[in-house]
């Protein structure tokens, strides 16, 4: 009798210590909240950015072919019509043909020249031309005489190949009596020999 007593208390202590305990293990704390952040002041949104000027490229005007021509006589492109003769040569539209030392061979740069001389020749059908032929102070005056005569007569028979008329052409030898270039070295003597074109009628 005595011992069920015993495990009866005994039983009965274990009963309350398993209630204590399982009342101790509850927390005391509050229940775990979520922070919330606060919620930021919305910023106003951004100006669109500012659009550049618009450039309009405008075109040049239209120019119609021939428009910068219009002011030019086409039967007179020189402008010498209607000159005097004398101002005409001071211009000097048909320009000198050169020759070698002792020479009446047409240099290739002279058949050039007279190339462009028989075009204005042809546009200008009224002109008649005297041709001369020039030498350097080299030699004697007979000689160099001869020799122009046959640089003239060069020019001559090459712008008659081209077409222009003889009897518009003329021809005459000064020889070394009308230097160009009054000076006595290689520079003068080369500017000296040629042929020359002097517009006697139009």
């Amino acid at each position: 009798m005595r011992i069920s007593h015993v495990s009866r208390n005994l039983s009965t202590v274990l009963l309350f210590s398993m209630l204590v305990g399982a009342c101790g293990g509850k927390s005391n704390r509050p229940p775990a909240t979520t922070s919330v952040p606060p919620t930021q002041p919305t910023a106003d949104p951004a100006p669109p950015p500012e659009r550049p000027p618009e450039v309009i490229d405008t075109p040049p005007p239209m120019v119609e072919p021939g428009d910068d021509l219009l002011m030019i006589d086409e039967g007179d492109p020189l402008g010498i019509r209607d000159m005097p003769l004398d101002a005409i040569n001071d211009l000097s539209p048909l320009a000198d043909v050169p020759f070698d030392f002792d020479s009446a061979t047409l240099l290739d740069e002279a058949r050039v020249t007279l190339n462009a001389h028989a075009k204005i020749l042809a546009q200008y059908d009224s002109l008649t031309v005297l041709i001369e032929g020039h030498c350097d102070e080299r030699g004697t005056v007979e000689y160099n005489l001869a020799l122009g005569e046959r640089r003239a007569n060069a020019v001559y028979n090459y712008l008659m190949n081209l077409g222009i008329s003889a009897s518009r052409l003329k021809t005459i030898s000064y020889g070394k009596e009308f230097p160009k270039d009054p000076s006595h070295d290689a520079q003068a003597w080369a500017a000296n020999r040629r042929g020359h074109f002097e517009i006697t009628g139009k």
